[in-house]
């Protein structure tokens, strides 16, 4: 493939020129980066990076190229954690076009063009990422030598999770056990996988249907991708929930930790640079557990402004910011991070037994 000239340029006027090795294109997105070593195929189909430019910090990316896309009979992907690639662009500081892997069928290259993904290698990642944490995520350009990019609205400006949400309610594991509603803000599939591989029925919803005219034994609300504030029809169903008067267990992952928080009363803010990375100690409060986890968000919890009754569950050893929160007396609680991973480590992985054992 020829390589073409392509630049990354952010708001701040500050440009980063490099190669082309996706799609033949360009594009606009929130500029973000992740810390994570592997996992760029679960990554790159993570709802939650719908609407973002993704730069990895890991300067050797696709060596171990991309395993076979396919689906299983329920409906959820083998390997990836969608039914496509979700971000809008992709930098990296070195590709490998040469790959070697066990499962893997094609290049990361060959797989970013056939979805039409424009990507960006050639850069100094670890640079840009300074002026990221410095400057926080900001709105940039990927473009393909001298194309003109179409100008869009602000990433802040969209309901990503209305865009990734599923359009209508899709049921796992039917007649399996225990009724869970998922509430689907973009979820990611090993979600699913370790909800269904637990002996209960998940039902899949929107993320603005009203479950409370539904039969269930237990909410489970997803990650998704955006602000949160965006979300007003999800958190009015979940206040619902929490006022009825009949009590069932409730878990939320990410985006449903931030939901959650808004339906209980709290305040949610952006962080400068987002939590993304496979090593984000968090501790358990009132103990001294910490666990080391997996992390894709760029909004987070004002725990001072929970309401009584509430209180934080774990906290973020690097900056202190919540990452999880329970209530003092009800089965509800949430985690920040992914105890799923998908990739990442696995060490919260109990709080899905948790969940379940509440039900």
């Amino acid at each position: 493939m020829k390589q073409r000239k392509m630049t990354l340029r952010l708001d701040n006027g500050m440009c980063f020129h490099g190669t082309s090795f996706g799609y033949e294109g360009s594009a606009v997105g929130e500029v973000v980066f992740n810390t994570a070593m592997s996992g760029y195929p679960e990554s790159l189909t993570d709802p939650s990076y719908a609407g973002q430019i993704l730069v990895l910090t890991y300067p050797l990316i696709g060596n171990y190229g991309v395993p076979a896309f396919t689906m299983e009979k329920d409906g959820l992907a083998t390997n990836m954690e969608s039914e496509k690639i979700h971000v809008r662009g992709l930098v990296v500081s070195s590709y490998s076009d040469s790959y070697s892997h066990w499962n893997a069928v094609e290049s990361l290259s060959e797989w970013l063009q056939r979805e039409k993904i424009p990507a960006l290698t050639g850069i100094d990642t670890r640079h840009l990422t300074k002026i990221l944490r410095e400057q926080g995520v900001m709105k940039g350009e990927l473009i393909l030598e001298e194309e003109v990019v179409e100008s869009e609205e602000d990433y802040g400006d969209v309901n990503w999770v209305e865009k990734v949400s599923c359009k209508d309610v899709v049921t796992y594991n039917k007649g399996a056990g225990k009724k869970v509603v998922l509430v689907d803000c973009g979820v990611k599939h090993n979600i699913i996988r370790n909800l269904t591989r637990r002996g209960v029925e998940v039902i899949r919803i929107p993320w603005d249907f009203d479950f409370n005219t539904l039969q269930f034994d237990g909410l489970f609300l997803s990650n998704g991708p955006g602000d949160p504030d965006t979300c007003q029809a999800a958190v009015d169903n979940i206040r619902t929930f929490l006022n009825s008067s009949r009590i069932r267990p409730l878990m939320g992952i990410c985006m449903g930790n931030q939901l959650l928080a808004k339906a209980a009363g709290g305040k949610v803010y952006k962080l400068p640079y987002g939590h993304r990375s496979h090593n984000q100690p968090v501790r358990m409060e009132g103990t001294n557990r910490c666990f080391i986890t997996s992390q894709n968000h760029g909004f987070a919890v004002d725990a001072e402004s929970l309401p009584d009754g509430w209180k934080p569950y774990f906290t973020n050893m690097n900056d202190g910011s919540n990452e999880g929160i329970r209530h003092v007396s009800r089965p509800w609680f949430s985690a920040q991070f992914h105890p799923e991973a998908a990739s990442g480590p696995t060490d919260t992985e109990f709080l899905f037994d948790d969940f379940i054992s509440l039900l």
